[in-house]
């Protein structure tokens, strides 16, 4: 069986034990979605949120990128996909949450701090959206410049997460909404190998694990 037919009989078998369940699903998703949570995530194949959140469809609103990176609001005459789905998400789904989340062994980081060749400039459009995380380098290198690799990417990593937190608020609609208390942007960082994910505290700075509450 070939990755695409194998794609293929996956969807047909979930589609069937979904319908199973509940035969009306995708009568009332039909309809329209009303999702309160929108994720910005990686496109890496290893961390899809709806899937390691085990969510049903309609449930999130997921745009996914390289590196997870939300750009900055800039009105021009280009196209933004991004911030489209950000626009869209407030203002049309009214979205509550809005959540970036990274991943360990990101290889946009990996790429940036070891200077890819993949990321020079005949390569525009990777080394013009990696550029967005350039901050996030500089401050991993001013932090670890001493420090493996490896832990530089580790820490890159979050810090990328924090450079979309940010590039959030330089929209309008979501800074007024987050302002009003009516919508709440958070951080995660999900760490692969130990299946662990890490929620960002902007009071003290830090990534803490998230545990089950009662």
């Amino acid at each position: 069986m070939t990755s695409f037919e194998k794609f293929l009989s996956s969807f047909l078998s979930v589609q069937r034990t979904r319908l199973e369940a509940d035969p009306d699903l995708f009568t009332r998703l039909a309809l329209k979605q009303t999702p309160k949570c929108m994720v910005i995530a990686c496109c890496d194949s290893r961390v899809d949120p709806a899937i390691l959140a085990n969510a049903a469809p309609g449930e999130l609103f997921i745009v996914r990128n390289v590196a997870n990176l939300v750009p900055p609001c800039v009105p021009d005459s280009n196209h933004h996909g991004t911030s489209a789905a950000l626009e869209f998400a407030v203002n049309a789904l009214h979205v509550e949450y809005i959540i970036v989340m990274g991943h360990a062994g990101c290889g946009g980081v990996w790429a940036m701090l070891t200077n890819d060749p993949e990321l020079a400039p005949e390569h525009p459009f990777i080394h013009r959206w990696m550029n967005l995380a350039e901050p996030a380098r500089q401050r991993t290198l001013e932090v670890l410049a001493d420090q493996p690799l490896e832990h530089q990417a580790a820490y890159c990593e979050r810090e990328v997460i924090k450079v979309s937190l940010r590039n959030l608020m330089s929209f309008p609609c979501i800074a007024e909404r987050v302002a009003a208390g009516v919508l709440h942007v958070r951080g995660l960082y999900f760490d692969i190998a130990s299946a662990t994910l890490s929620l960002y505290h902007a009071d003290s700075d830090s990534f803490e694990p998230v545990r089950e509450t009662v």
